[in-house]
């Protein structure tokens, strides 16, 4: 792992615009489990049917299941901390050489490690808004409503408050400016994701650089073009990118 870890130090040291894809992999080091696992957030939550929690329909019709798993998610996510990858991409980010992060994930881990060029495609947890006359809720005040009411309601008109979560039906955010950052970038990471979920999977093709892939697990190399020179590393994120701040102050 040390030849792959210097490697991409060495691609980092290079680079001026570096864009960063991450997935739900970037999160499972901060207590965040996934979705569907035997101990993942919907057994957790006791969810029976939970292909109709993102449903935007199903939202509209009885957002009580919604908030049953919300509930669960915002206590996760609130005791969840950033990582050391997610703390790395703050120090590359702080020297300029990071054009920005497209996350696939909803916890906002990023903003709180101290990213400020986050653009969460599907939406995240930070904001929260009255679907009849658009008043916004903070997470805090979202949180406080949830534990008087299982579905919180607006003060203002009495609507039902709605997170700032992308669901199914609805479209993705920032997909033009994602573009653009991929489209200019000179290295692309992506980290803690499979690439299976479109629009975030075609995204990293668009760069004219290298692309590194880090994660856990089966990725799909459908939307990795060969010119690029990707390598993809099979591993946990944090040990791997421990050994590649290392070799990445060796150059400085």
């Amino acid at each position: 792992m040390t030849d792959l870890a210097k490697k991409c130090a060495e691609l980092i040291y290079r680079s001026k615009n570096i864009a960063v894809l991450s997935g739900a992999g970037m999160s499972t080091n901060s207590g965040i489990p996934d979705f569907r696992g035997p101990n993942g957030i919907y057994t957790r939550a006791n969810i029976q049917n939970p292909e109709s929690i993102f449903d935007i329909d199903y939202f509209y019709e009885d957002p009580s299941l919604f908030y049953k798993f919300h509930k669960t998610f915002l206590e996760m996510i609130q005791q969840a901390e950033p990582t050391f990858t997610h703390k790395f991409l703050v120090q590359i980010e702080e020297e300029n050489k990071l054009s920005g992060i497209i996350t696939q994930n909803i916890d906002s881990l990023h903003q709180k490690a101290g990213s400020k060029k986050v653009y969460e495609i599907h939406g995240g947890c930070w904001d929260n808004y009255c679907l009849k006359c658009g008043k916004h809720y903070t997470q805090a005040d979202l949180s406080k409503k949830m534990q008087q009411e299982s579905i919180p309601k607006c003060d203002k008109c009495g609507g039902i408050i709605k997170p700032d979560i992308v669901f199914f039906g609805e479209p993705v955010k920032y997909l033009g400016v994602s573009e653009k950052i991929m489209t200019r970038s000179d290295l692309v990471l992506v980290l803690g994701s499979s690439l299976t979920v479109m629009p975030a999977a075609f995204l990293p093709s668009l760069t004219k650089g290298k692309i590194v892939v880090v994660t856990k697990g089966t990725v799909s190399t459908s939307y990795l073009p060969q010119d690029k020179g990707a390598f993809i590393v099979n591993e946990d994120l944090d040990t791997f990118f421990i050994e590649v701040a290392e070799e990445y102050e060796k150059m400085k």
